[in-house]
C-alpha cells in the first residue's frame, strides 16, 4: 500500500513516480512539457542510458486516465529509434491533454484503450515533441545554449578532421597545449583566475589520449572520458541526416519491378495512401484484387528487399497510420557511412584534434550515445578520484 500526499509541483510529482518506477528512473528522466494543435504533452521520459529488455515501463494517461494505446507506443519508439540498443525498450510516463472530442473513450469495454478521430496527428505531434527532448541528450545537458569557448583561444573551436586530412603541425600542438595550461593552470589559483575570463565547457579541455581510443579530458568537475570513434561516428552521421533530410528523396525505378501477393485489405490500403507512399520514394500499383507491384523505391535502398520493405511499410499503415520504415532504413544506410568515414582507433590525435572533436560533441545532437545505442563519454568527479585514492580519510 503506497500513502502518496498530494502533488502540488513537478518536483513532487517527480518524487511520486519515483516510488512507482524507482529512484533510478527518477535520476535519469528528462522532464517534457510540449503544446500544439490544442494537444499537450506533459510528463518525462527515460534518458538512452535508461532502458529495459520489455516495455514493462511504459504508462499513457489520455486526459486523466490510464490506457494503452498501439499509436502512442510507436510515436515514443520511433522516437528513440536512433539512440536505443537494438531490442532494448525506452521507459516514459507521458500523459495527453486535449479536446474530449477528439478521442474516442469507448473503444475497449474496460476502458483500457482509446481511439483517435485523427491518429496520424497525434503520432506527429506525439513524435516530435519526444524526439526534440531527445536531441538534447549531448554534453552539457539540456541548456538551450552551451557557453562558448573563450577568443582568446581560437585554435580550440576548429572542425574535427576525417581520416586522412592535414593534422596540424608541432607549432600548432604547443600552441593547443600552452592554452590549455593558461586555462587550467597547476594551481587552484589559476583556475579561478581564468574562470573569469573563460566559461569552462562541459567537456572541459583534451590533455591526453589513452589506448588510440580514449581522449582524456579535463573540466570544471573533474576527468572526462570519450570514446573517439563512437563520438564522431555520431556527429559525422548528424551531418549526414541534415544533409538527406534537407534534400528532397530521389526514388530509382527498379529494374525488374517486385510482383508482391498481400491480403485484400492491404491492397486497399495502398490505394487509399498513395500520396503518402510516393513521399515516402514509393511507387506502387495494384494489379489485382491482392497483388502489388514495386516499380520504384528511394535510391538509397535500390539493393535492399522490396518486399520486405512494402509489407513493414503496410504494418505500420495499418496500426498506426504512418510509417518510417523508408527513412529508417535510409538512416541505416546513412549510419554504415559514417562508421566507415569515423576516426579509427589507434590514430593519433594531436591536442586540436581532439578538442575539436569535443566541442562538435557539445554542439551535435544526440552527442551522449552512437548510432548504435552506446554512450560516447562518462565523466568522473573529483570526489569520486578522491574515494579512489582514499583522500580525505
Amino acid at each position: 500500500m503506497l500513502q502518496l500526499a498530494a502533488a502540488g509541483s513537478d518536483d513532487e510529482r517527480l518524487q511520486r513516480i519515483a516510488k512507482i518506477c524507482g529512484e533510478p528512473f527518477a535520476d535519469q528522466a528528462i522532464f517534457l512539457e510540449h503544446e500544439t494543435e490544442g494537444v499537450a504533452l506533459t510528463g518525462w521520459i527515460g534518458l538512452p542510458t535508461f532502458n529495459r529488455s520489455q516495455p514493462d515501463m511504459q504508462y499513457w494517461f489520455v486526459n486523466g486516465r490510464s490506457i494503452t494505446d498501439k499509436t502512442l507506443s510507436h510515436a515514443v519508439r520511433h522516437a528513440y529509434r536512433d539512440v536505443l540498443f537494438h531490442g532494448r525498450f525506452p521507459a516514459y510516463v507521458l500523459g495527453i491533454t486535449m479536446d474530449p472530442a477528439g478521442v474516442d473513450a469507448n473503444a475497449h469495454p474496460a476502458k483500457l484503450e482509446v481511439r483517435f478521430r485523427d491518429g496520424r496527428r497525434i503520432h506527429g505531434i506525439v513524435s516530435q515533441a519526444v524526439e526534440v527532448a531527445l536531441s538534447a541528450t549531448r554534453p552539457g545537458g539540456h541548456a538551450a545554449s552551451l557557453a562558448p569557448v573563450a577568443r582568446d583561444f581560437p585554435q580550440l573551436q576548429g572542425v574535427m578532421s576525417l581520416p586522412g586530412s592535414h593534422r596540424p603541425g608541432a607549432g600548432a600542438v604547443r600552441e593547443s597545449l600552452a592554452a590549455y595550461q593558461a586555462l587550467s593552470g597547476a594551481t587552484s589559483a589559476a583556475l579561478d583566475i581564468n574562470k573569469e575570463q573563460v566559461e569552462i565547457p562541459p567537456l572541459g579541455f583534451a590533455v591526453a589520449q589513452i589506448g588510440g581510443v580514449y581522449v582524456l579530458a579535463e573540466n570544471a568537475n573533474g576527468l572526462v572520458v570519450v570514446d573517439m570513434h563512437a563520438a564522431h561516428e555520431r556527429i559525422t552521421y548528424e551531418k549526414l541526416k541534415n544533409g538527406f533530410d534537407d534534400r528532397v528523396l530521389v526514388r530509382q525505378p527498379l529494374l525488374v519491378p517486385v510482383t508482391v501477393a498481400v491480403a485484400k485489405n492491404e491492397a486497399e490500403l495502398v490505394e487509399q495512401s498513395s500520396e503518402v507512399l510516393e513521399k515516402l520514394g514509393l511507387l506502387i500499383n495494384r494489379t489485382g484484387p491482392t497483388t502489388l507491384v514495386v516499380r520504384e523505391v528511394p535510391a538509397l535502398l535500390k539493393n535492399a528487399d522490396a518486399e520486405g520493405l512494402l509489407r513493414d511499410v503496410l504494418s505500420d499503415l495499418a496500426q498506426a497510420g504512418h510509417s518510417n520504415r523508408v527513412e529508417d532504413a535510409c538512416h541505416d544506410f546513412l549510419a554504415t557511412m559514417a562508421c566507415h568515414h569515423s576516426v579509427r582507433a589507434n590514430r593519433l590525435l594531436t591536442l586540436d584534434e581532439m578538442n575539436a572533436l569535443l566541442r562538435e560533441m557539445e554542439n551535435t545532437e544526440r552527442a551522449d550515445q552512437c548510432n548504435h545505442g552506446r554512450p560516447t563519454w562518462t565523466a568522473i568527479t573529483m570526489a569520486e578520484l578522491d574515494r579512489l585514492f582514499l583522500r580525505g580519510r
